[in-house]
């Protein structure tokens, strides 16, 4: 079984490197046109994966550092709803619609 498995990290990587070729935007491919990195990941096993990883396309840093240069707009960014502010104002004000419309004191027990 082990003796297969350098195969399957191979086939695995290869994978991997043409799928998010394939996912990323054209305006974020570096050096080649898209269709020719593609035909480099699967025509170099090894390599063409490994360098498409490596200089293929154009990385962010995690945490949104100082890497994206000074005049680019910034993507929005995907916040969990726990720390979305425009989320949880939607909950306050639903939740004072529904107190307004029941006519009940939310400070009250009943």
């Amino acid at each position: 079984m082990l003796r297969y498995l350098p195969f399957l990290l191979i086939i695995a990587l290869t994978i991997y490197a043409f799928i998010d070729c394939l996912n990323t935007p054209e305006e974020e491919v570096k050096h080649l046109p898209k269709v020719v990195w593609v035909i480099i990941i699967l025509l170099f096993s090894i390599v063409g994966p490994v360098v498409w990883l490596v200089a293929g396309k154009k990385r962010t840093l995690a945490g949104g550092g100082f890497g994206g240069g000074a005049g680019r707009a910034r993507r929005a960014q995907w916040v969990a709803p726990d720390d979305n502010p425009e989320f949880l104002r939607s909950l306050r004000d639903e939740q004072d619609g529904k107190d307004g419309k029941d006519g009940k004191d939310k400070n009250r027990d009943v």
